[in-house]
């Protein structure tokens, strides 16, 4: 398991890439928190990720996986995927983020974290 960096204020792009650049080359996996407006990094598996935010008081519905493209710009940085994404319960049946508020949501967040 990777370092795992809560990102609670902006980080500049150059951080991100040496992160990236320590694990996955051109992408940093991510899980954001959509009520606390933060997200961690640097795992090298989002379910790693999402278990740090959970032992920090994050509750589950609000956590979702996604991958950052450091190459790339916004929106198209950001590919909704992760296996803990996977919520029937929360109507996401899919990898995906299906629900286009939450995707909308999570986009918000990141363009305030990403400088």
């Amino acid at each position: 398991m990777g370092e795992i960096i809560l990102v609670e204020k902006p980080i500049g792009k150059t951080e991100l890439k040496q992160i990236a650049e320590k694990r996955f080359g051109d992408m940093v996996k991510a899980v954001v928190d959509l009520d606390k407006k933060i997200m961690a990094i640097g795992g090298g598996l989002h379910a790693d990720e999402e278990a740090y935010l959970l032992e920090r008081g994050s509750s589950q519905e609000n956590l979702w996986g996604i991958n950052i493209y450091l190459g790339l710009a916004m929106p198209d940085m950001v590919e909704f995927d992760s296996m803990i994404n996977i919520r029937p319960r929360q109507d996401n049946r899919s990898r995906s983020v299906e629900d286009e508020k939450i995707r909308n949501q999570i986009l918000e967040i990141i363009k305030i974290l990403i400088i």
